[in-house]
């Protein structure tokens, strides 16, 4: 089982995963990191900030990144080289979260692929946005 190759892959070729986050999801995310921080765990805490209730973590959401790149595009075998991310509005417990990665750039001689990476929840608003270096699977 092997994702595409460099040379299968185009500029424009993109694919998608979506996951609603559930609370079970942050809390299951917290464990895993440690990151107990109460913007996420702590209801009353949370009601003091300026989002007014608990958020996601914001690298849980850029995580359905990597499931696009290791599942889907280029798919099983991709190495994940670098990712610059922005985190641009916060995922609250509910939201539909889509990953998105697209094609932008490809080097053969160095076998690496540069990909757009956002991440937009149900309503269409860009949460987490940021681009990807990545070596696609060998033949």
């Amino acid at each position: 089982m092997n994702g595409k190759t460099i040379d299968q892959l185009k500029v424009g070729d993109a694919a998608e995963f979506s996951k609603t986050v559930s609370e079970s999801d942050v809390y299951d995310y917290a464990g895993i990191t440690g990151d107990f921080n109460p913007a996420h765990v702590n209801a009353v805490y949370a009601e003091t900030t300026h989002f007014k209730k608990r958020i996601a973590h914001g690298m849980l959401a850029a995580g359905f990144i990597s499931t696009v790149l290791g599942f889907h595009l280029p798919g099983p075998g991709t190495i994940y080289m670098k990712q610059e991310l922005k985190f641009t509005a916060p995922v609250y417990f509910g939201d539909t979260i889509t990953a998105r990665v697209e094609v932008i750039d490809i080097n053969v001689d160095k076998h690496r692929v540069r990909l757009k990476t956002t991440c937009t929840n149900q309503d269409g608003t860009i949460v987490v946005d940021g681009e990807a270096i990545i070596s696609p699977p060998k033949k």
